[in-house]
């Protein structure tokens, strides 16, 4: 599968989500998508950048903008991540790396003196018409929620 670009429209990947659910990426077309990409749930970055999105969850509602959090784990460790952290959005569990590749977020990462597969973590915006607009690489946690609801904003401006 190619890598989607901005301006292109997103495949129609089939996700399985927190609450024993299965969408296609197609069945949020109509609202905004803010998809964020994250190495591993339940670590200190991830675990803030989840709750970053919570703290701003009524904002990104007022722009009819959906939230869905996506990593390699499993369903049952995101099912965990979820409920532990109490976050209002769902969770995409992508142990097989469909959705992760379809956005080329699979980068080579150095840990510990070794090179590991992992995810660079990365937030993608995708219109109503399920087109990629905007695309953060390489996502700092700190202010990046700010940064997504000014684009979300934007793109319903």
């Amino acid at each position: 599968m190619q890598q989607i670009t901005v301006g292109e429209t997103v495949p129609d990947i089939e996700l399985q989500l927190t609450g024993e659910q299965t969408r296609r990426l197609s069945g949020f077309r109509g609202k905004p998508l803010v998809l964020y990409f994250y190495p591993k749930a339940s670590t200190p970055g991830c675990t803030q950048e989840g709750l970053d999105f919570k703290a701003a969850i009524n904002r990104f509602k007022r722009q009819s903008a959906v939230i869905l959090g996506a990593s390699r784990d499993t369903l049952k460790s995101q099912e965990n991540f979820k409920a532990k952290q109490e976050f209002p959005f769902d969770l995409v569990a992508d142990p097989g790396e469909t959705l992760c590749n379809a956005f080329g977020v699979i980068k080579l990462k150095n840990m510990y003196g070794k090179q590991v597969r992992g995810i660079e973590r990365s937030t993608f915006l995708i219109d109503a018409d399920g087109v990629l607009r905007y695309e953060w690489r390489k996502v700092k946690v700190k202010e990046h929620v700010e940064q997504v609801l000014d684009q979300v904003k934007a793109l319903k401006g």
